[in-house]
């Protein structure tokens, strides 16, 4: 099969060599005859799998050690590109000397690498990475046919991108966890949706269940409802230990600055005949939080005003809510 015959264009050279050499002369083409399984003393397994989006199909045959569950040899037959061809040379290879529950857990990722020359060039184009998914397909099928167990058995999480086998769980929870914004955040963190892009938005290579910028809209909209939630549960019973002072709502900021003054600064105040009260409170564009005060009774006309009692109140402001606050005497 010539290379022409496969792919064609310069999308050629976004092929590793060892690519190029699988399609041309694939190492582990052929079957495994029940005959040549009897006299090599182990089981045949002949697992097949098809890939719609491609217009593949691939038939993987294992001789397994039942003594050790350990997989003896591994052929494989490829019908259709040749991207699935070297994908699937490369997926029985790497089978042989395992044992099926090792072999569950290669996965296209592992097969990509594999068919790398250097470990930081990817061994295929980005488009074409979700045809060795099928050798990660097609090796549940195998094992799940010598457990006796349906091949959901080994799949216990949605996946979201076939490509990187990156699950809804695992976007969600990096979302979270890293305050992600951008589907490029998610990608970079992920892999997810780094190569067909599928998983991306609607109108992609495949159509899929899930899509990153959906998930992504849906997460943001939860982690918002939770925080003004949490601000508003703080509100309510009069405690702004658990949420950051940059999270509450505007009035929540009001009231927290009101119930920090009233615990350590207005009885300070007032043993001196003073007083004061917050006039407005405003975030500029570098995320500083101006709090505008005036000063009451007798600390309307004190000097210290503007010097040591501005820069106490400004003090455990900060130390209670945030070091962004600056308070401003009008």
């Amino acid at each position: 099969m010539a290379k022409n015959d496969l792919i064609g264009g310069s999308i050629w050279d976004e092929y590793s060599q060892n690519v190029q050499d699988r399609m041309n002369n694939p190492k582990f083409m052929g079957e495994i005859t029940q005959d040549e399984a009897k006299a090599r003393g182990g089981k045949l397994i002949v697992a097949d799998f098809g890939a719609e989006s491609c217009g593949d199909a691939v038939r993987l045959y294992w001789l397994v050690d039942e003594k050790t569950d350990r997989i003896i040899d591994a052929k494989f037959k490829s019908f259709g590109c040749g991207t699935a061809v070297a994908s699937s040379d490369t997926m029985a290879e790497l089978c042989i000397g395992k044992t099926v529950d090792e072999a569950v857990k290669i996965t296209n990722i592992d097969v990509e690498k594999a068919m790398r020359d250097t470990p930081d060039i990817p061994a295929v184009p980005p488009q074409k990475m979700h045809c060795s998914v099928m050798a990660y397909d097609v090796i549940k099928a195998a094992a799940a046919q010598y457990k006796g167990v349906d091949p959901e058995h080994f799949e216990d999480e949605i996946i979201v991108c076939e490509c990187a086998r990156v699950s809804l769980g695992t976007i969600k929870e990096v979302i979270r966890l890293n305050d992600l914004r951008t589907v490029e955040e998610i990608t970079q963190y992920t892999k997810a949706g780094a190569f067909c892009k599928s998983c991306v938005r609607p109108g992609g290579h495949e159509k899929r269940e899930y899509y990153l910028e959906d998930i992504l809209a849906e997460t943001r909209a939860e982690m918002e409802l939770e925080e003004k939630q949490a601000v508003l549960d703080a509100q309510i019973s009069g405690k702004f230990d658990d949420v950051s002072f940059e999270n509450m709502t505007v009035v929540g900021q009001l009231k927290a600055i009101e119930s920090v003054i009233d615990e350590q600064i207005r009885p300070m105040l007032m043993m001196d005949g003073g007083n004061m009260e917050i006039l407005d409170l405003q975030k500029d564009a570098e995320g500083k939080f101006d709090v505008y005060i005036r000063y009451m009774g007798a600390c309307s006309g004190c000097a210290s005003g503007a010097t040591g009692t501005l820069y106490a109140i400004e003090n455990v402001l900060q130390e209670n809510l945030s070091p962004n606050i600056r308070v401003l005497p009008i």
